[in-house]
């Protein structure tokens, strides 16, 4: 499946603010990425037209099971990069945006192969 860069930006903001606040509204979202109301309020209504979240009528956006597994999957390859990164010395702050820059253009074969890396030699 592919998805934009900025449409997984989105949904893994949304799993990482659920998880941090337990419900999120696009307010929510549009103060953790700096981006305007606006803009956050067309992402959101592409993002509920392809089957990736819903919202009630209070406003609260879910996950649906295809956004939250794109969600995941980012936010796995986000955590694993950076915690590469970090162990390799780069600084916290780096680490964090170099691994949202790679996390949208890894290959499934290398993700897999930097994660079993990290398995077999930092997990210790």
């Amino acid at each position: 499946m592919i998805i934009q860069q900025s449409a997984e930006n989105y949904l893994e903001t949304i799993l990482i603010l659920q998880q941090r606040n337990g419900t999120v509204r696009s307010i929510d979202i549009a103060t953790e990425l700096e981006f305007s109301k606006p803009s956050v309020s067309v992402a959101m209504k592409n993002l509920r037209n392809n089957g990736y979240i819903e919202m009630d009528k209070s406003g609260e956006i879910k996950l649906l099971p295809a956004g939250r597994d794109i969600a995941q999957n980012i936010y796995e390859k986000h955590t694993v990069l950076k915690r590469v990164l970090v162990a390799l010395g780069v600084d916290e702050k780096t680490a964090a945006e170099d691994a949202c820059r790679i996390e949208h253009v890894i290959s499934r074969e290398s993700f897999q192969a930097i994660k079993d890396h990290v398995h077999r030699h930092l997990d210790d």
